[in-house]
């Protein structure tokens, strides 16, 4: 269980993972010590699982990113692994949920622009035997984006 402290911890973290073990106590209203003691005994029980840094997608040449669900032709599990293995190995891909409603998954979708996309939902997606429908969805814009 998470008490009210260690969420507040958790919430200052997740908004800025290098934040000083000093500053992070006097935002969360504990001794530089306690809340050291905290925040390793998150990492040992797992809650925090790993630091991450924000990337600027443009600086690294993203400038297209859409997300996609994906249906699969047979509902087996080993269409469901092929179709998972295919996505880890996919430099696009940057993020893979199996979902529940009228298709399997949802992908989110990072490239440099509409012609590379083109080219991964033709060569990628679109080769993979076990796909039987893409629908893309085009971000516009990302009003907010508070992933880490």
């Amino acid at each position: 269980m998470i008490d009210q402290i260690s969420d507040h911890i958790l919430q200052e973290l997740s908004r800025n993972g290098r934040i000083s073990n000093i500053e992070l106590a006097e935002k969360v209203g504990l001794s530089p010590s306690a809340c050291l003691r905290r925040v390793q005994e998150l990492e040992r029980r797992g809650v925090i699982a790993g630091y991450r840094a924000r990337i600027d997608r443009g600086a690294r040449g993203i400038g297209f990113v859409a997300y996609a669900t994906v249906g699969l032709n047979a509902h087996t599990k080993a269409a469901q692994q092929a179709f998972e293995r295919a996505m880890e190995t996919a430099p696009e891909v940057v993020e893979c949920h199996n979902i529940t409603g009228a298709v399997e998954y949802l992908l989110r979708i990072e490239v440099a622009d509409l012609p590379a996309y083109k080219a991964f939902h033709t060569d990628v997606i679109g080769t993979l035997p076990q796909v039987n429908a893409i629908t893309s969805y085009v971000v516009m814009g990302s009003p907010k984006d508070a992933r880490a």
